[in-house]
């Protein structure tokens, strides 16, 4: 049996159901390799391996300028008591999960405290999108920032950010070599927050109802989480045609083979898409103080797939007000050529080599490995 001194006392933080799958991978390649003592913030996923957690990840899932002010007293209460926490633990290192709002916020804090242990931001910000002096900044408050996308580290290298080093995704182990689709289910993914549930799941069901006459589609499928599967359920228990939903992960892989395309809410779900080939149309219905700044930072693009090979792949369709018959054409485009879906499939192709290997000068690590690292070194300092 090891000695608890040798055992590796992490503090992890995951904030969304994203960040709970990327946390739980890296927890898992760490047990392989050494014992662990964790403690932290996470959801389902991270509860399978141990974690019993802090406060319910589910506080910290918003996105959003009026969802976050709605719950801003409950954030910064969130982000003083797991400062504390950490303090008090004394762990020796501390793995932020995406939550760049607050992460920050809690690595700020931990600074103020003279909090002494190794800080890791795993995913790092999109500088690249908006606010490149951001990277600079980040730099006083982490050790180093693991990526899950390849031109990453170049980017934050070039705008003086942390050493960042590229790890790959969880979702590269969604992979599939899928047959030609000709005719089968649409897959509806419209978020897992709150407000991208309120605004996206309406403007689908009159989607599913102007599309499920195509002889193409057969049936419509929202894979989702667990935690919102009844929800959800509820909410498309009235739709004119039928949605099944599913929550289990091997239900999901068995989706995506037989899927005819998806329309999916902007976020990871494109990237785990993407990789296992399913052609889609991306959308994103913006709330008001979203839509500001969309608009002030030029539209950017938005979808994974896109800005990874840095060329539109998936149609994006990103709007402050629904416009839902913008969106059937789009789908409509896909449904009815067979090119237009080949033509995603093949890029999706590249997608999944160049997340596989990364960048030139910047190739993929284990994210066990990036963590190892720091405990190794504090441990020889310690000595």
């Amino acid at each position: 049996m090891s000695d608890p001194a040798e055992r590796l006392k992490m503090f992890i933080l995951a904030g969304e159901p994203s960040g709970d799958r990327i946390a739980a991978d890296l927890i898992r390649r760490l047990k392989l390799r050494v014992p662990l003592a964790l403690i932290g913030v996470g959801g389902r996923e991270l509860a399978d391996e141990g974690l019993k957690s802090l406060f319910p990840m589910s506080d910290l899932s918003v996105m959003g300028v009026n969802d976050v002010l709605l719950r801003l007293p409950l954030l910064l209460w969130r982000v003083e008591q797991t400062a504390r926490t950490i303090r008090k633990a004394k762990p020796d290192i501390v793995v932020l999960v995406d939550s760049q709002d607050f992460s920050k916020l809690v690595a700020k804090r931990l600074k103020q405290m003279r909090f002494a242990g190794k800080l890791i931001l795993y995913v790092a910000p999109s500088v690249w999108a908006r606010a490149p002096q951001r990277a600079a900044k980040l730099k006083p408050l982490f050790e180093e920032v693991l990526a899950v996308l390849p031109f990453e580290p170049a980017v934050m290298q070039r705008l003086d950010g942390p050493p960042t080093y590229y790890v790959g995704h969880p979702a590269l182990n969604e992979r599939l070599a899928r047959p030609a689709v000709e005719r089968g289910p649409v897959v509806l993914m419209p978020g897992s927050r709150d407000g991208e549930l309120r605004r996206h799941l309406p403007l689908f069901r009159q989607l599913a109802e102007q599309i499920a006459g195509n002889p193409a589609v057969h049936g419509f499928v929202i894979p989702t989480l667990p935690a919102l599967k009844e929800r959800i359920e509820r909410a498309v228990a009235d739709w004119p045609v039928p949605a099944q939903v599913v929550a289990d992960r091997a239900a999901r892989t068995t989706l995506y083979r037989d899927a005819l395309l998806a329309v999916v809410v902007s976020g990871t779900a494109t990237l785990e898409l993407g990789l296992a080939q399913v052609p889609m149309v991306v959308s994103y219905v913006l709330d008001t103080p979203q839509a500001r700044v969309f608009e002030k930072l030029g539209r950017p693009v938005v979808s994974l797939p896109n800005i990874v090979l840095g060329r539109s792949v998936v149609p994006e369709l990103v709007q402050a007000t629904p416009d839902l018959q913008a969106l059937v054409a789009a789908v409509e485009t896909l449904l009815n050529s067979k090119k237009a879906r080949q033509d995603q499939i093949e890029a999706f192709g590249k997608l999944s080599e160049l997340m596989e290997h990364g960048a030139e000068g910047h190739l993929r690590q284990d994210p066990a490995d990036r963590v190892l690292t720091h405990w190794n070194q504090r441990a020889v300092s310690a000595s």
